[in-house]
């Protein structure tokens, strides 16, 4: 099915796309909101259309997702009205199994949409508290959750006065980004009037047209940063896995790591279960695949925040390589209905890394040995920026400034850290330097 981009119209059936590769036959479609892109994306939508053939609604239909895509909704996903109506139209022609996203930019259209059409979801009002990061830190609060004291400010001197009541440091950062874009830790009042700037502007992966706007001023939460990979069904909340971020030096917050271990003595910590199950129950989330981010403080973990979808990043494909539990599939499942299998099938580690550059400049020719390329425990390499491209390295580096990334997978979390760094000792990325910067994209 598809839609006209011309908001006078109605959505029109289209020619339906090949058959994607997997035995669904007559199983009807899962919608799946936003494609995404390839080097991130591809192993989210494939591990959906083996669960259930694809319908995408998205404004274009990007070359690298037609062998997952069975159907195509040609529409504008930030016109949430116009969407609604569409969908509504496209399923009473073709019923849907149900509503899905992996995209931060419509985990609450598509509750809305699930709400609707009568499908299984969780509720839009849980949605849009994941994605309103002061919506987030006030319901945290109010029912006791272990997170950083928080406030919502309109102007410079607010902030600044905000951070004395709060004491240095402080972190300002957009009321509804994701990606770290805009995120500043502050140990002085000039500096929390700079950020302050940055908060209020930069932006990433066009999430600026889907965004509340606004700033918060936190509590700097000291510790080590980890996630906790949340399966939410059946009035139960599954951590499925624990993954170990490593963080770019501050002030920014920029995640250059993830590594999972299936052995992780954090799955049976009962404070990391508890503040997870607290934070879920805050937020009431009822059903879904969430990325729930912590620090692990003095005071014990703290919740940095309630992302209401599954973590980006491949963390994803992390956690498939490493325990067997496929979180896109469980995304699958519980949108239809179903009930997801978390069972472990694997006693492994897995971990990526994100190359920034480091210095700001044009890239130069970009290599990587046929050797290294043919280790069994290289999971993939890809190069996300091409010769001749301006980059910015850190610390004005956002995630699209990246050059590549590499996933590795080893008997335990120690063997991949060495992996990642033996990919990092073979690959050759020049940068030529220049004084340009690109910034945060809009």
């Amino acid at each position: 099915m598809t839609a006209s981009d011309d908001h006078t119209s109605h959505p029109t059936a289209a020619a339906p796309l090949p058959r994607t590769p997997h035995s669904a036959g007559a199983l009807r479609p899962l919608l799946v909101l936003g494609a995404g892109a390839q080097p991130y994306r591809e192993f989210f939508l494939q591990s959906l259309a083996a669960r259930h053939p694809v319908m995408l609604a998205d404004s274009s239909l990007p070359e690298w997702s037609r062998p997952f895509v069975r159907d195509h909704l040609a529409i504008d996903l930030s016109d949430a009205e116009f969407t609604a109506a569409a969908v509504k139209e496209v399923a009473e022609q073709t019923p849907l199994a149900g509503i899905c996203t992996y995209m931060e930019h419509h985990i609450e259209l598509g509750a809305r949409l699930a709400k609707q059409l009568g499908l299984p979801g969780t509720s839009p009002a849980s949605m849009a508290a994941c994605r309103d990061k002061a919506t987030t830190r006030r319901l945290l609060a109010s029912h006791n959750v272990r997170s950083a004291r928080s406030f919502q400010v309109d102007d410079e001197d607010s902030a600044v006065a905000h951070a004395r009541l709060l004491g240095y440091p402080v972190v300002v950062k957009p009321r509804a980004m994701a990606g770290s874009a805009g995120v500043l830790r502050c140990d002085s009042e000039t500096e929390v009037r700079v950020a302050f700037k940055h908060a209020s502007w930069e932006t990433v992966l066009g999430l600026d047209a889907y965004a509340v706007h606004g700033v918060l001023v936190e509590e700097y939460l000291d510790g080590p940063e980890i996630s906790a990979e949340t399966v939410v069904h059946n009035n139960g909340v599954h951590i499925v896995a624990v993954t170990r971020k490593t963080l770019g030096e501050e002030p920014r917050f920029q995640e250059i790591g993830h590594g999972v271990d299936s052995r992780d003595a954090l799955l049976g910590d009962p404070a990391v279960t508890e503040t997870v199950t607290q934070a879920v129950r805050a937020l009431k989330v009822e059903r879904g695949v969430l990325h729930v981010e912590l620090r692990l403080t003095k005071r014990g973990p703290a919740v940095v925040e309630v992302n209401g979808r599954p973590a980006g990043d491949l963390v994803p494909l992390l956690v498939q390589r490493a325990t067997g539990v496929d979180l896109m599939a469980a995304v699958a499942d519980l949108a239809t209905g179903a009930v997801p299998d978390l069972r472990p099938t694997r006693q492994e580690a897995a971990a990526v890394r994100f190359l920034y550059p480091a210095f700001s400049g044009r890239v130069g020719p970009l290599h990587v040995p046929v050797s290294l390329r043919e280790q069994p425990w290289l999971e993939r390499l890809v190069w996300t920026r091409r010769a001749g491209e301006q980059v910015t390295a850190p610390p004005l580096a956002s995630i699209d400034d990246r050059l590549g990334h590499w996933v590795v997978t080893g008997e335990t979390a120690d063997e991949c850290q060495q992996r990642l760094v033996e990919v990092l000792l073979q690959v050759t990325a020049p940068i030529n330097p220049s004084a340009q910067a690109t910034a945060c994209t809009r």
